[in-house]
């Protein structure tokens, strides 16, 4: 319960960001950070407690993106509507990935080259068919109010994107307090022991799936109406795969604030480069990367692991001293 409520004040106060803090450029980068954080959980809930690594997580994100999208503009349906369209979509193609690759055992680098493929596969489709815009893209009018979805201020975005957040983080905390997370956990340690031990690794990992891509799904139509454009290489290409694995294997695999502390440290790197170096073109991967390579040598436990191990080692002293 101590967790939970860590939790609870950590996005209290995040709630607050809009009122204490008036610029609207650090509201943006809040924003996108809070954002960043939702797709490294909705990962986190299938490749950290799950053990299954996904290298096409856009594949449910441009799913969710695309949906609102096209409901919006060639069939004017509301985008609220949009919202619960693009989740339940999403939710039907990581369905359809879970079947087609847990069903026949796929697990380890062969799952994840599958979800790779499947993200190209849509990217590509994306590029072809004309209700999406093909190549060009597909612009959303603008049409600013609450019930279309599109908000006059950051303030608006922020809130929703804040909202999504806390339901991802809450999921993630009752997988890590509940039955189904532990046989999860279970799958990922050792699927073959788990099976022995009467659990279904089929259905337990067919459920995490859905839940990564129900979250992944929310976060593509949040980035679709707040940056009103898509086109197949934003929704489906391989930066937002990139992104939704980065952020937790930064902070912590398998742990509730792993995905928020990577997505602080990985925004924070960016920014603090734009500021001292300017937007050098491909800066951040770099950084992103020499990050990605120091975090496996000396913290291969994440952000997460490292304060607790910082944290043990602290306590040990004073024991000691005692």
């Amino acid at each position: 319960m101590r967790q939970l409520a860590l939790l609870g004040l950590v996005f209290a106060a995040l709630f607050f960001v809009p009122f204490v803090v008036p610029s609207e450029a650090w509201q943006n980068t809040i924003l996108m950070t809070l954002y960043a954080a939702l797709l490294g959980q909705a990962w986190n809930i299938l490749g950290g407690y799950g053990g299954q690594f996904s290298f096409g997580h856009a594949a449910f994100f441009g799913t969710g993106a695309y949906t609102v999208a096209v409901l919006q503009v060639q069939l004017g349906v509301n985008p609220w509507i949009g919202l619960i369209a693009g989740g339940l979509m999403a939710v039907a193609v990581a369905a359809f990935i879970g079947f087609t690759t847990f069903r026949y055992g796929l697990r380890g680098s062969y799952f994840a080259l599958v979800t790779l493929a499947f993200a190209e596969v849509l990217r590509i489709l994306a590029n072809t068919v004309p209700f999406t815009g093909a190549g060009v893209g597909i612009l959303i009018p603008l049409d600013q109010s609450a019930a279309n979805l599109q908000f006059a201020s950051k303030a608006g975005y922020y809130w929703l994107v804040w909202a999504i957040a806390l339901a991802a983080f809450l999921t993630v905390w009752w997988i890590g307090h509940s039955r189904f997370g532990a046989r999860l956990m279970a799958v990922r340690d050792n699927e073959d022991a788990a099976r022995a031990l009467g659990v279904d690794p089929f259905a337990v990992k067919m459920r995490a799936i859905m839940l990564s891509g129900l979250f992944s799904g929310l976060a593509g139509v949040f980035y679709a109406q707040y940056f009103l454009y898509l086109d197949p290489a934003i929704a489906y290409g391989p930066a937002i795969s990139v992104e939704s694995l980065l952020v937790p294997i930064v902070g912590g695999m398998g742990t509730l604030f792993g995905p928020l502390l990577g997505a602080v440290a990985l925004h924070g790197v960016s920014e603090a480069s734009r500021a001292l170096i300017g937007d050098l073109p491909g800066i951040s991967l770099v950084l992103y990367g020499t990050i990605l390579i120091l975090m496996v040598l000396f913290a291969p436990r994440g952000l997460a692991g490292l304060v607790r191990r910082l944290s043990a080692r602290r306590n040990s002293r004073e024991t000691t001293n005692v």
